[in-house]
């Protein structure tokens, strides 16, 4: 496994100091967050722009690790939910331009509408997803779909019924174990039934029971990371473990984004060491 941020807890930092930051500190990989509101927003980018990205990842050896693209696919009308697939398409497209030969980069949304929502929204997710993860497979890259709590899709079952209706290699799942901690699930099961089908993470630190949560930046919290870290590589996952700092904690009036990014490194770091479990790095 590898040890990677995500920008998305870097809305307003500019990505040549996301990038030296993230590898200054020892991060394997940085996701890159690409919706509207943030530095890097796909919208923005010019080819020329896109290309001095990569190359300061490159040059930086810090793996492009993903693409976070959240734009919830069941929204509350035909119109958005079409807005929503077009601009899904953009990222998908985004990822395929900036990926070397050989990756197969993923970008990663959720799927909106509310957990009563799931019956009635359930089909027409599959049938979304697996048009997106069609499209994504003729470009090259992946889709991850989210389990969000307080969304539509939010339990693992379901996660593992969606991935089965659609069946297609180009989907696979964004496992945030955060969102299952805060329902009250048991983390080791959770792990169990989920790693072996994802390949993309995020984690945060949490406390308490949904919807009376808070999401906090690690080592503020309750995550146990090195049983999080031994049931993963348990069950068989090999990828990135991203850090995510949460929009609960960017709206703290002190939020420092580069402070945040370096306690993430530090407590994820010494939890590989308390776990006895070697990250498979491939910076020099």
């Amino acid at each position: 496994m590898k040890l990677s941020y995500s920008t998305w807890g870097m809305p307003n930092v500019p990505i040549e100091v996301a990038v030296q930051h993230c590898a200054m500190l020892g991060f394997d990989g940085l996701e890159l967050t690409v919706i509207p509101g943030w530095a890097t927003d796909a919208a923005s980018l010019s080819a020329d722009e896109r290309k001095r990205i990569r190359r300061l990842y490159d040059e930086h050896e810090l793996e492009l690790c993903g693409f976070s693209g959240n734009v919830p696919l069941m929204a509350a009308t035909a119109e958005k939910r079409a807005e929503a697939m077009r601009r899904f398409r953009t990222y998908l497209e985004l990822a395929a331009e900036m990926q070397h030969p050989g990756e197969a980069l993923i970008v990663t949304t959720t799927s909106g509408a509310l957990p009563e929502d799931w019956h009635d929204v359930r089909d027409a997710l599959v049938e979304c997803l697996g048009s997106m993860a069609a499209y994504a497979g003729t470009l090259g890259v992946g889709v991850g779909i989210e389990p969000h709590v307080g969304t539509a899709l939010h339990r693992p079952d379901d996660v593992l019924w969606v991935v089965e209706e659609v069946n297609h290699p180009a989907l696979t799942v964004h496992f945030d174990i955060s969102h299952f901690n805060v329902q009250g699930m048991d983390m080791d099961e959770v792990v169990r039934k989920l790693a072996p089908v994802s390949l993309h993470t995020h984690v945060k630190d949490e406390r308490g029971i949904a919807p009376n949560h808070e999401f906090l930046i690690p080592g503020e919290g309750d995550m146990d990371y090195p049983r999080y870290l031994t049931g993963m590589q348990r069950a068989g996952y090999a990828g990135h473990i991203v850090v995510e700092v949460s929009l609960m904690v960017q709206s703290r009036p002190d939020y420092d984004p580069l402070a945040a990014a370096t306690q993430s490194y530090q407590v994820l770091a010494a939890a590989f060491e308390t776990s006895g479990i070697q990250r498979a790095s491939n910076r020099a």
